[in-house]
């Protein structure tokens, strides 16, 4: 049940979260960091075994 939820998580993340890979992680500002672990932290438990 909770790695559904966070493959949900993840799944609309993508979709409405802007994409970072781009950029130079130095260079962000805070709330974009923010949102930058956020996306790490659904994504670890959303492959988590």
């Amino acid at each position: 049940m909770k790695k559904i939820l966070f493959q949900l998580l993840a799944k609309t993340n993508k979709l409405l979260l802007p994409r970072y890979s781009q950029r130079d992680i130095t260079r962000l500002s805070k709330f974009d960091k923010v949102l930058v672990a956020y996306r790490y932290w659904v994504t670890l438990h959303a492959i988590e075994k």
